[in-house]
């Protein structure tokens, strides 16, 4: 666990789609104080159009011009610009059983409350899209689970990455206890 908070200055919170990333960051971004950064919410353009990375890296930039954020996601292509100044990277990586009945859950009240995602966007999640189509999110957590705890075992050991704490989550429990060990602001 993180003792000393100048390591929770910028942080990253990552892992599987559906895997409890944003409860958790919300959760964090309140308990630490720091503005929220979502991902998403910076990349999806309307009509679920995805932005080139000349219009999505400027966008991630500036909102990481903060002293302090908690970024929830993963977009691997952006970690130059994610990690350049990073203090620490949470990892909630739960049990694959967990994270797919956490997507599964989230995409059926998504689809049945058909809320927008981020604002400005109309996206919305829908029972075809989630359940139905090849691009479901629901495929998309059970094709990148096993890839995504692959790549944050070998980044979490890799020395070019020492300057970064990192935490890693496995269960709801060990993610409260963290949040319960920060302690106020």
């Amino acid at each position: 666990m993180i003792t000393d908070r100048s390591k929770l200055l910028r942080v990253n919170v990552v892992g599987t789609s559906g895997g409890g990333k944003s409860t958790f960051s919300k959760a964090l971004s309140e308990k630490i104080n720091s503005p929220l950064v979502e991902m998403d919410q910076l990349f999806w353009l309307p009509n679920w159009t995805e932005p080139t990375d000349e219009i999505f890296f400027p966008k991630l930039k500036l909102a990481l011009r903060s002293p302090s954020w908690v970024l929830d996601g993963n977009y691997d292509r952006t970690l130059s610009i994610k990690w350049k100044d990073v203090t620490a990277v949470v990892w909630i990586d739960y049990s694959f059983l967990r994270t797919i009945y956490q997507a599964v859950r989230r995409a059926f009240i998504r689809s049945v409350h058909r809320r927008e995602l981020w604002p400005n966007t109309e996206n919305r999640e829908s029972f075809i899209k989630s359940f139905l189509s090849r691009k479901s999110i629901i495929i998309w957590t059970l094709k990148t689970f096993h890839r995504n705890r692959e790549r944050y075992e070998k980044r979490f050991s890799d020395p070019q990455y020492a300057h970064i704490h990192f935490v890693r989550l496995t269960s709801p429990k060990m993610a409260r206890r963290f949040l319960e060990s920060i302690g106020s602001s």
